[in-house]
């Protein structure tokens, strides 16, 4: 049985993920900026940029911008003309991924929203049906972006998750940690919704990707 692991992960960004200078830059900057090194893997940030091509995106929204890698490649996989509203509550880290947009060519096809993510999201509503979102905040939140997500996308449009291995936590049954319960429940939950079609992604800490195909 193969099992993913660093070779693998080294070989697939070598033939398939190009990491130009800026996305580089941006991974070894960010954690000398005060924030955590906590970005997703770069094979992670293809996949999402692949997602958003294959969906046809030209509005997505991202919960959690971080220092803005994952916005950088979401951004890269818009169609021509296409907006990213990302979400971010820490104005600090706001600061930090508008210079990275910047850097990375982007910043005309990025809005960062800053406040909570709930409060954000209710206000953005009006500018939908979006294409694609990816949620990557506290965990403890997930299952109301979700569930947010799903109605503010259109037909065939796609929502992603991250983080949903919680580096393999989610595999304790009696697991006492509120970050790991509230992932397996919104697992539970996101595969019995009959809304979407709906799948993992086994790379980095586990991918959940979502197509709407029911209102």
């Amino acid at each position: 049985m193969t099992i993913y692991n660093d070779a693998l992960s080294e070989y697939i960004c070598k033939l398939f993920v190009p990491q130009d200078q800026a996305l580089q830059a941006i991974l070894e900057a960010t954690p000398g900026k005060g924030l955590p090194a906590i970005n997703i893997k770069p094979e992670e940030g293809r996949f999402l940029q692949v997602l958003a091509r294959i969906c046809g995106a030209r509005k997505a929204v991202e919960i959690g911008t971080l220092g803005g890698y994952s916005g950088v490649w979401i951004a890269r996989g818009l169609l021509p003309g296409g907006k990213l509203i990302t979400l971010e509550l820490e104005p600090n880290r706001a600061r930090v991924a508008r210079e990275h947009f910047q850097l990375a060519g982007v910043a005309d096809r990025v809005d960062i929203r800053i406040g909570d993510a709930h409060h954000s999201l209710r206000q953005i509503a009006a500018e939908g049906p979006f294409d694609f979102v990816f949620i990557d905040a506290e965990k403890t939140g997930y299952s109301a972006y979700f569930a947010w997500a799903v109605e503010n996308v259109r037909l065939g449009g796609v929502v992603a998750a991250h983080n949903i291995f919680r580096h393999g936590a989610i595999l304790q049954a009696d697991s006492k940690d509120e970050w790991v319960i509230a992932t397996q429940t919104f697992n539970r939950q996101v595969a019995e919704d009959h809304r979407v079609l709906v799948t993992v992604f086994p790379a980095g800490d586990g991918t959940l990707v979502s197509v709407k195909v029911a209102g």
